[in-house]
């Protein structure tokens, strides 16, 4: 490691910050080489934390650099990141890992292969510079090319990253790791603890945890209430949350769990479940809330039976019916996809020959017969309809369509077939015969 200490001036530099705390990536218009894009991983904004009275230096942050592009095809070597820290003149010093080559106020940094998923190459060391007081900023930019095949890709311009030098508590939560192939009605420990990385205590930590219904807590503190929380009827809701408030006084290096610990046991219904984790100072702002949280993972060993049925309708020309197509889990386990916000699955219905939708349900769309898009809600050949988000065992979701009989066609038969959102088939359903039906208008008596 190479420490160089950015030359001291006046620098009035605007804050850039986007997006507070998180380590997300800057995005800007692409630049094309061949058909490939050169991408710079780096923080929007990062906190420093301020240098104690007498210090020359305030605690390290680390910034996590990197290169990546999007094309599988080509290999991408030779990445270069030329980091430009002129902009932490007098706000901050820069210790430079071993595969960056400083110069002044700048640094070539070298990625030998560069991937195509989002990865960190090059850990930055920063600390705020003694005496710099709380609310100060200061700016990096960067830079970077990369060799491909046939030529050279230059990453786009706007990438850079934002610091500013705070003072406060600053948790770090860590928790346990993913739990898998466990049979419902088992318990699971949910161990977790926090450290207070910042230069001042936390007087009090407030713990908040989201249970997704499958798994229910126990082991609470006295000082934690649950609620069940998120769309859904009044018996069954699809999250518990449970706050805790505890008066712990977290020094600078300290830590805190929680006085006995939590255990879930695992439902009947359950399948690919979650307890969600943050823990927070009271009465203060986190310095860097970005890994305030964890979440701990259970995957139960479990099935669901998505089913879909159709319908059997009767009109005489002119005539409107109703029809409604019918989706069932038939369990025994809940599916959810509360992160994503995806739905559990998609009913995509033909219409029958002869009729005209007039009615169409909530969250249905219309298609052309080769699935493209369709201008307009009524009247389409084909439609697809997404189903919620999450679905408890047992749970049915109608879809009542409004058709208008245009002419009479014996046995006019519209294919209603059950999907997943993007892919194909579902991993927990080992029965797909019930994954199609038919809507068959004016059947035979």
């Amino acid at each position: 490691m190479r420490t160089f200490s950015v030359v001291r001036a006046a620098a009035r530099i605007g804050a850039c910050a986007v997006a507070a705390g998180l380590a997300a990536t800057a995005m800007a218009a692409p630049a094309f080489a061949v058909s490939d894009t050169l991408w710079i991983q780096a923080p929007y904004e990062s906190a420093l934390l301020k240098a104690a009275d007498g210090a020359q230096q305030g605690p390290a942050t680390t910034l996590g650099l990197g290169l990546y592009h999007d094309n599988a095809t080509y290999t991408v070597t030779d990445g270069r990141l030329t980091v430009d820290v002129s902009g932490l003149a007098g706000v901050a010093d820069v210790t430079w890992p071993a595969n960056c080559a400083p110069s002044g106020t700048t640094a070539v940094c070298t990625v030998p292969q560069v991937p195509t998923e989002y990865a960190t190459q090059i850990q930055l060391t920063v600390r705020a510079a003694a005496g710099v007081e709380v609310g100060a900023t200061g700016r990096i930019t960067y830079q970077a090319k990369a060799t491909t095949t046939g030529g050279e890709l230059t990453a786009p311009q706007g990438f850079e990253t934002t610091l500013r030098v705070t003072s406060g508590p600053d948790l770090a939560l860590s928790g346990p790791s993913r739990a898998e192939g466990v049979t419902p009605g088992a318990t699971v420990p949910v161990p977790f603890s926090v450290v207070n990385n910042g230069n001042e205590a936390a007087r009090g930590v407030q713990v908040t945890l989201y249970a997704t219904r499958g798994l229910l807590l126990d082991g609470l503190a006295p000082e934690c209430t649950s609620t069940p929380v998120g769309e859904g009827t009044d018996a069954v809701k699809p999250v518990t949350r449970v706050d805790c408030a505890f008066d712990d006084v977290v020094e600078p290096g300290g830590s805190f769990t929680l006085p006995q610990q939590v255990r879930a046991t695992v439902a009947p219904y359950a399948l690919s479940e979650r307890v969600d984790i943050v823990a927070d100072p009271r009465g203060a702002e986190d310095v860097s809330p970005s890994d305030n949280g964890t979440v701990a993972e259970v995957k139960a060993v479990n099935t669901a039976d998505f089913a879909v049925r159709g319908a059997r309708v009767s009109g005489a020309a002119g005539e409107t019916v109703r029809a409604a197509l019918t989706f069932r889990n038939r369990g025994p386990a809940w599916i959810a996809n509360l992160g994503s916000g995806d739905p559990v699955g998609v009913v995509d219905f033909t219409v029958p020959q002869g009729a005209t939708v007039t009615g169409v349900p909530e969250n249905c769309s219309g298609r052309t017969l080769q699935g493209d898009w369709y201008d307009g809600t009524v009247g389409a050949p084909r439609y697809v309809c997404d189903l919620p988000m999450w679905v408890a065992e047992k749970q049915t979701v109608t879809l009542p369509f409004q058709l208008r009989v245009d002419t009479v066609i014996p046995r006019a038969t519209g294919a209603v077939t059950l999907k997943p959102p993007y892919g194909d088939g579902f991993a927990f359903d080992p029965n797909t015969a019930n994954h199609q039906a038919k809507l068959v208008l004016n059947p035979p008596a």
